[in-house]
Formats: C-alpha cells, structure tokens, sequence
C-alpha cells in the first residue's frame, strides 16, 4: 500500500515508449476535485478553510526523554501559511537548552544502555516505533500539514508512510553493521570495528521536517548514536509529536532530545558545542558555510551538508512533449516548489520549444491551488512572510530582465502565503530566475539546440543536487547522465526518493550523503585493531 502511494504521488516516472500519461496524474487533474477548490485564478482567500482536527499537545523542548520549558522560559509562535494566524506558541530554546540537551545525550551514549544493547534490540525499537507511526499516520499529517503548508494528500499518503519506511530500512540495518578482518604483511591479526561517532547534532528544515528527520534520525539511532535535533523554527510541531512516540516505543531517555528554536542561537550553539561529535545540516548554501565554520573553529567535528540546488530538468528532441510537460511541471512545483532538487531549470530543444511553452502555461493554468486539507489541492501557501515575499521578488526580477511571463506572476488572494503557478519562457543564463535558488513555484523555460550545448550551460553553475533528463534514446541518456555534474540523476523520472538511495550533491550543493547504506558512514568511526599472531596455523 505505502509503496502504491509513494510511486502516485511524491514521485514521477514514464516508460520512454508510453503513449499517455493521464493515468499516473489524476491526482489534482480529474474534475471531481471537490467544492470549494479553485484553480489558480480564483482567490484562495475565498476559499472557507477546514478547521484541523489535530490538537497540539507537544509545544516544549523535549531533553532527557521529558517535556520542558525553555530554560529562558521564552516561546515564539508558529504560524499557519494558509492566513498567518498562531497556531500556538513553542519553547524557544536557546544555548543553555542546547548544553542539557547534549550533557543529557552525552550521559546516554557514555553511561546508558543504547550503545550497550545488542542491535537486535536497538532494531526492535525502531521497529516499534514505525508501527507507531503508522497507527497515529493521520495525526502526523495533519500536524505537518498545518504547521507546513503542504497537502494533506501529500503528507498522508506519501510523506508520513515514507517515514514509517525509512525507520524500518534504518532498523533494518542496525544489527548488519560489522567491520572486517584484514590481511597484513606478517604474523599479525587485524581487524576493524565500525563504531558509533557519539553524540550528534542534526540541523533540519522546514520543507519536508518528518522525511528530513527520518534521514537522519534513523542512521544515528541504528548506529548506536545518541542524538539532537534542532528543528526548524518555521515547522516544529511533527518532530516534537513524532519523537514521544520514539519514546513510548522504549527508547530510553537522552537517546534522542529535540530543541526548538532558531538558527543564530540554538542552531549556532549546537554547530559549535565542544561536546558534540558530529552535525548533519540541511538548508542554505549560505547557512551550510557558517555551520562548517563553526564545526571546524569548535572540535573539528565532522559535517554532513545538503544545501541549496538549481537542478537542469532537460528535454530532448525526442520527448514526448506532453509526457515532457507534465513530468517537468512535478519537478518544478512539487511541495510548492520549496524543494532543494527542484527542476528549477527547464532546458527543452528548440525544435519542441514553442509547443512546450504552450502546454507548459496550460498546465500551470490548471493546477489546482487552495486550502491544502482539501481534497484534490495540488499546492498550498508558500511557508512564510519571508518566503512568499522573496519569490515575489524574483518573479518581478524575471519580468523586469526582460523574460517573457506566460503564467502566473502574482500572489493569490489576499490572506495566507498562496503564490499563483508561475512560468517563464524565453529566460536566458544570466537572469537571476535561472542562476539563483527561487524555492517557489516558478518555472523557468530555456532553449538549447544541441547536446553539448546543454551539457554545458547545465553544468555552469555553483550547484550540483540534481538533474532530470527526457529521453526515448537511450544513448542521449548514458551522454547525459555521465556528463551531469549533480548527485542525482533522474531518467524519465523525477523525485524518486527510496529509502536505499543515496542522495546529496556536487559543489555548493554539500557532501556526504543521506540514505541508503551510504548514509551509515556519517555515524560511524572506523578503528583499525591489530595484535601479533604466535605460532599461526596460517596467515
């Protein structure tokens, strides 16, 4: 059932040789899309808004497997992106409540019993918790929903059922990590122990707070780790209500402590904190450089890092145009656009340009953008004030270097943060639109007229997340995929984010990689164990 919704609705793929690709998107395209909902020329503040169902029970600091003010005693409030209104106010935690946060998990990792047990039981416990998490899947979603933006559809059937996912493969793991025994020149036995790192820090954001969460929460935990986790100011709430269900599940209490509050005080504190061993960031490029500086001016301790991108989307000669549109329009706007690997640059051939551009704008022009509890709303409001107004900024920046707009270039209504679906034709290199990270729902279209061409411009850039291609040759694929400077490349698909595929990027786009079995690598010391061999049968 998970796997069913995940390939519908958080990821999009074609067979080159397929003919019609009206049954992989009903999603937001059918017409019974329920009252209420408008496209994007409506207003969204017309619209009446569901009332959640969920209540917020968890708003303080979780350290030490208990619930606690800040020690400050200060909160801020979290928002909801469909009108701005409070949702409720949240410990705001600060430096000294990120050293109880690590002193807790540093008695856990040095004294307690996680690193002790065996990794059958550590798994077991992981185990439980996934269960939890499926039994409690709406809940969760509606939480992220509210406190986010995104669509319920899409956090219920897709991004909480991931989560339950990558808590198992991670699980799944815990008792199969093992070092070697190693060969030497002479009478010697040598081996390796993989080791968990300590305690670590992990930074997450704010556009996917639970899948985030679970890349790095789950590779910490099997690894035998204690943990904190500072949460984005923006969305706290899923992460403080997914973590007491870690703790009902037996894990024991400093395993895993999560610290609300905001970058420059608690997010610095925990990059820079002497007794942290290890921090996983995800967000800016910009925010990435000052938390390795301060990993490295503290303890020198190792960083993971997956930032920012502005991922080429190529479509070749040989596409299928409307397969072509509808894939690059999931790649662009997908969670409103605020993802790090969005085809943010549309590269399409100019013999299939103009046709593009037309359908392009057309379904744009059909995406359906409201309140996002209602059933049937493919886009929600834009995270923030701040957000909402930076994308703004760069729509009139493409209008203003002279990019012809062909959809959208506005906000819609006059409540929340709902940005009209937007598209760009005619956008050249050195516009802003196409050379910085918008994260918002802009798409900007470019003409190539051969491969090396287009090789060349998507390579020009400071990024290297991801790229999608579109192709039926599977020559062009293998040119493409092997001269595409980006972490990820997706073929005739887009968004395919399994839980044993390793992803992170080139460049300024980070290093170090989440999921699969290369993720265990950030958690783990390797130690090199050797002692003489006396009298050995054999060497």
């Amino acid at each position: 059932m998970a796997s069913r919704r995940l390939s519908s609705l958080l990821s999009r793929s074609f067979a080159a040789s397929s003919t019609s690709a009206s049954s992989l998107f009903s999603l937001g395209r059918n017409s019974s899309c329920g009252r209420g909902i408008s496209r994007f020329s409506t207003a969204a503040a017309q619209e009446e808004l569901i009332t959640p169902s969920v209540q917020v029970n968890y708003t303080q600091l979780l350290i030490n497997g208990q619930f606690t003010d800040a020690a400050s005693g200060r909160t801020f409030p979290t928002l909801d992106p469909r009108t701005g209104d409070v949702i409720s106010h949240v410990a705001e935690g600060d430096a000294e409540d990120i050293n109880r946060a690590v002193a807790a998990a540093r008695k856990a990792f040095d004294e307690g019993p996680w690193p002790r047990m065996s990794a059958y039981e550590r798994s077991r416990i992981i185990y439980r918790f996934a269960d939890l998490i499926e039994k409690h899947n709406d809940e969760i979603a509606a939480l992220e929903t509210w406190d986010n933006g995104k669509p319920y559809e899409q956090a219920a059937q897709a991004e909480v059922p991931m989560l339950a996912r990558l808590m198992r493969y991670y699980a799944g793991w815990a008792d199969k990590i093992h070092g070697l025994t190693v060969p030497a020149d002479g009478p010697y036995h040598v081996q390796t122990l993989h080791e968990p790192i300590g305690v670590a820090g992990q930074i997450v954001p704010w556009n996917f707070p639970l899948l985030m969460y679970a890349w790095k929460v789950g590779p910490a935990l099997a690894c035998g780790n204690a943990v904190i986790v500072k949460t984005a100011e923006q969305t706290p709430l899923s992460a403080l209500f997914v973590s007491k269900l870690f703790h009902e599940a037996g894990l024991p209490p400093g395993v895993l402590n999560v610290v609300s509050g905001f970058g420059p005080t608690a997010g610095a504190a925990l990059a820079s904190h002497m007794d942290v061993e290890k921090i996983a960031f995800t967000g800016s490029t910009e925010t990435g450089k000052i938390v390795s500086e301060l990993a490295a001016k503290s303890n020198l301790k190792p960083v993971t890092l997956e930032l920012g991108g502005k991922s080429p989307f190529i479509v070749c000669e040989d596409a299928d145009v409307d397969q072509a549109v509808e894939l690059a329009h999931f790649a662009l706007f997908f969670n409103q656009g605020q993802c790090c690997c969005a085809g943010s640059r549309t590269f399409v051939h100019e013999s299939v340009y103009d046709e593009f551009v037309e359908k392009a704008k057309a379904r744009a022009m059909r995406r359906v953008v409201g309140d996002p509890f209602k059933t049937g709303v493919e886009q929600g409001p834009q995270i923030d004030s701040e957000q909402f107004g930076k994308i703004l900024n760069y729509i009139r920046s493409g209008i203003e270097s002279g990019a012809t707009l062909e959809a959208g270039g506005d906000r819609l209504g006059t409540k929340g943060y709902f940005i009209q679906p937007t598209v760009f034709s005619n956008v050249q290199d050195d516009m802003k639109i196409a050379s910085e990270e918008i994260f918002g729902p802009v798409q900007s279209i470019l003409k190539f007229k051969n491969l090396d061409e287009v090789i060349t411009r998507a390579n020009t850039t400071r990024y290297g997340l991801a790229a999608g291609v579109f192709t039926k040759n599977i020559g062009t694929a293998n040119t493409l995929m092997r001269a595409l400077k980006a972490g990820t490349i997706w073929i005739n698909c887009f968004d395919i984010f399994d839980a044993a595929i390793p992803f992170g990027g080139y460049k300024m786009s980070g290093h170090g990689r989440e999921k699969g079995i290369y993720s265990l690598n950030n958690y783990l010391q390797v130690k090199a164990v050797v002692s003489p061999v006396e009298n050995a049968a054999w060497l």
